[in-house]
């Protein structure tokens, strides 16, 4: 089975009641067996424009992402961030297809 993602990026205005929002989701995103996988780490903008935060947050598929989202208590933890934050969510589900080769050349096409 797939896995679902939220992508989040956010510039935080006022880290009080962003905090009121951290602690409100807790129970509900582990309800969902949300994983994060980036929180607010080092950041190097190669291309395009990016929020101040960045967060990857993990679900088991994109069914539990889209449901967490959509869950009363979520959007209720939700609102608490309104007015301590602006920000971008997106989900997306995983992909399982190939992935590129990674072994390394043959002498043969390193000679190539």
């Amino acid at each position: 089975m797939t896995k679902g993602y939220w992508l989040v990026q956010s510039d935080i205005s006022d880290m009080e009641q962003h905090g009121e929002y951290v602690k409100a989701n807790r129970a509900v995103l582990g309800r969902y067996k949300a994983k994060f996988l980036v929180r607010w780490g080092q950041q190097s903008i190669e291309e395009g424009a990016a929020r101040e935060r960045q967060v990857v947050i993990e679900f088991p598929d994109y069914a539990s992402a889209q449901a967490c989202y959509h869950d009363p208590e979520y959007q209720a933890a939700h609102n608490l961030r309104v007015g301590a934050a602006v920000g971008d969510v997106i989900i997306v589900e995983g992909y399982d297809g190939p992935q590129p080769v990674t072994s390394s050349p043959s002498k043969a096409e390193v000679r190539q």
